[in-house]
């Protein structure tokens, strides 16, 4: 069914008509199993609700965009599309001919989700390696001074260009492919230990290591937590309202803000997906979604857990460097086959329970599973996907850029 929804589009932003026999069918409605008002006021809600138009419109045109063209715009074009916690895509960009300045932007926090803005910081790392991956195929050469100006916290990176011959790379051509991937991986394809050490090498910062979590034992002890975490989030009605601010299931919001979760890459079925699209969802029923696909789907079909571990969990530095870490493992991940979804609901909760000053639960819980005088700042998960992911809006350079 996931490819008749995809090839009702003929277009990027253009819904073709289809049939109401065609749309009950595809939608699963012929047999009653939801009742509206008329199929013709059905097809109608479905074109409007983006049901046959997914990943197209304005808010999926940065997925294309980011290539070679000698233009440092171009390295902008690629950063807009690093990975970055609940799609916020917290940055703000000055660009002229020698140099990129990335900013953060406060507008974008998440609240109680992200009281300490250590998943702000990881973004921001994300979005300043694609940007240096991103210097050599446009000819340039990029040398990056993170927190350049220390009384000024939201300049995060200074990138300095010069002239240099263009040269192409893996990871760079894995930046537009790179997509997190939600859905349910294959349990009897494993990953091997081989590529488990290629990832850790990846790692370049002293005071960073990488924590893989892959016996039965171990992997059970993550998933546990993690259902914990993500049950304790729900019930907490100030983290569950700043979590849920960032939904976005209207397709015209989609197509306006071109941020947020939205259902396509959640990793849900096609008849689920239309459905979400064709009728209103409550805040539990996001939540229900959220904590049965964690705890039914991604946990047990991982192949394995990892956890990108700090000395100092609240050193804004650390957090831009895992961010870079992280980005360049999804993308060498990418390249080999793989999908890697961020799991940071341990992580989350360790910083609600830190600044509004709670019982240490999940704190103490992921303490006992790391090295000792080590704290887990990113956790995910790894395995071969057994379907796409779908894409998430972006906004593109024209919008992060200022004067």
């Amino acid at each position: 069914m996931q490819a008749d929804l995809e090839q009702s589009v003929d277009r990027p932003g253009a819904a073709r008509a289809v049939s109401r026999r065609k749309a009950l069918q595809i939608l699963g409605l012929g047999s009653g199993l939801v009742a509206v008002s008329g199929a013709s006021g059905l097809t109608w809600r479905a074109v409007e609700g983006g049901v046959f138009s997914t990943g197209t419109g304005s808010a999926y045109d940065a997925w294309g965009r980011s290539k070679p063209g000698g233009h440092t715009l171009n390295l902008v074009n690629a950063a807009i599309l690093a990975a970055n916690a609940h799609n916020t895509q917290p940055w703000l960009f000055t660009v002229s001919d020698d140099r990129i300045e990335l900013f953060s932007d406060m507008s974008r926090t998440i609240g109680a989700m992200d009281p300490l803005l250590r998943e702000m910081q990881i973004s921001l790392g994300c979005a300043v390696e694609n940007l240096a991956l991103a210097a050599a195929p446009n000819g340039m050469t990029a040398k990056v001074s993170l927190l350049p100006v220390p009384y000024d916290a939201t300049h995060i990176a200074t990138v300095s260009l010069a002239p240099a011959p263009a040269s192409g790379s893996a990871l760079f051509d894995a930046i537009a492919a790179r997509h997190t991937n939600r859905g349910g991986y294959d349990t009897t394809r494993p990953v091997t230990g081989r590529q488990l050490d290629a990832l850790s090498a990846l790692v370049d910062a002293p005071a960073t290591q990488l924590v893989w979590f892959t016996t039965n034992t171990q992997k059970r002890a993550f998933s546990d937590l993690t259902v914990r975490a993500t049950q304790a989030i729900i019930a907490d009605p100030q983290q569950a309202a700043d979590d849920y601010r960032w939904y976005r299931s209207d397709w015209h919001d989609i197509q306006l803000h071109k941020d947020g979760i939205t259902i396509d890459p959640s990793g849900q079925s096609a008849l689920i997906r239309a459905l979400s699209k064709l009728l209103p969802t409550t805040r539990k029923q996001d939540d229900d979604g959220w904590l049965s696909g964690t705890r039914d789907t991604q946990l047990p079909t991982a192949a394995a857990f990892g956890a990108l571990v700090v000395r100092d969990p609240h050193d804004p530095l650390q957090r831009l460097q895992v961010g870079r870490i992280w980005q360049r493992m999804h993308l060498a991940a990418t390249t080999e086959g793989l999908g890697m979804q961020p799991l940071c609901q341990i992580p989350e909760r360790v910083d609600r329970e830190t600044s509004a000053g709670l019982a240490p639960d999940v704190t103490e819980a992921v303490a006992a599973m790391l090295p000792a005088d080590s704290h887990a700042i990113m956790t995910f998960r790894i395995g071969y996907p057994t379907a796409a992911a779908l894409l998430s809006p972006r906004r593109p350079a024209g919008d992060v850029v200022r004067a």
